[in-house]
């Protein structure tokens, strides 16, 4: 069965200024990595997906926040929820989609339409709180996915994975203590947002690094930690935030990964999703700013989900 991958025009319409790193080129830069590394055609490619739906939505943010940013959104120019987060007049579609996206790649594994999805889309998620946007995020994307396939699909045991460089704390402040739901992750430590590290519900399994931690170091702690916990739950279903800026060439933190890391650790939650979700895996893009080394990280990850 093919790997969807799961796109939408909106989500280049999205951007914050030519300064700005979250920027749309990302998602040009995948799709340049897919097509010159030959990986394009052996996925099925959707680049149509219906937005999120108000009730989608609900299921992790609140109706204020929701209505505030519709009254929020410009007719032209900028609107800047904080220094680094700002919408202009297409942001709310593309975010719309970017949670849609991840939705309808749910409903494929969950319906057997395919066995992997990966959404190239943006903008990402996974600092988006239940009442306000923050870094770079508004929607969070994962957790929209993840309460989309607990209410839709019955399911019990559910897994989030978060590879990011920095702590997915929006994603973590709406599953804390929730039963059936496990997440795990590392993070470069101390780094934006500051968070992941006190305080944390039994379901959580943060895992923060020093700047300069290498591959090595996080094959580690995926085999030790990560892998137990994950075999324990035994998940019906696996989703990653699959952030790209713990990459060596990335300036946005200081870790030290390369495009084979990414690759392994796909590989480890492939075997996973096999022994327990009947393969079933929907990842979405979160964080990647160095644009060669995020399109060579997504084609290993695509890859090894895709199992050539």
């Amino acid at each position: 069965m093919e790997t969807l991958y799961i796109t939408h025009p909106s989500c280049r319409l999205h951007e914050m200024g030519d300064w700005h790193p979250e920027c749309p080129d990302r998602l040009d830069a995948i799709s340049d990595q897919m097509l010159s590394s030959g990986l394009a055609s052996y996925v099925h490619a959707i680049d149509h997906v219906a937005p999120a739906t108000r009730e989608a939505l609900l299921r992790v943010h609140t109706a204020e926040y929701i209505d505030q940013l519709d009254a929020l959104s410009p007719q032209t120019g900028y609107h800047a929820i904080d220094p680094d987060t700002l919408m202009n007049p297409h942001t709310l579609e593309a975010a719309l989609h970017a949670a849609g996206a991840v939705v309808a790649a749910v409903d494929a594994v969950m319906q057997g339409q395919a066995q992997t999805a990966f959404c190239s889309v943006r903008p990402p998620g996974h600092h988006a709180m239940p009442d306000h946007a923050m870094g770079f995020c508004f929607f969070n994307n994962i957790a929209v996915a993840a309460a989309h396939a607990i209410a839709t699909y019955g399911v019990k045991r559910l897994a989030i994975i978060d590879f990011d460089v920095h702590h997915g704390n929006g994603t973590q402040a709406m599953f804390s203590g929730v039963p059936g739901v496990l997440m795990c992750s590392f993070f470069q430590h101390p780094l934006f947002p500051n968070s992941g590290v006190d305080d944390l519900a039994e379901n959580m399994v943060n895992v923060p690094v020093p700047a300069y931690t290498n591959g090595a170091a996080v094959r580690e702690l995926v085999r030790t930690q990560w892998m137990p916990r994950l075999e324990a739950h035994r998940p019906e279903l696996i989703l990653i935030s699959a952030g790209f800026d713990a990459h060596r060439e990335d300036e946005m933190g200081q870790m030290g990964l390369v495009e084979s890391d990414y690759a392994w650790m796909t590989e480890q939650i492939v075997g996973l999703a096999d022994r327990y979700a009947q393969g079933r895996i929907v990842s979405t893009l979160e964080g990647g700013y160095h644009l060669s080394a995020l399109g060579r990280s997504v084609v290993a990850h695509i890859r090894s989900l895709s199992k050539l």
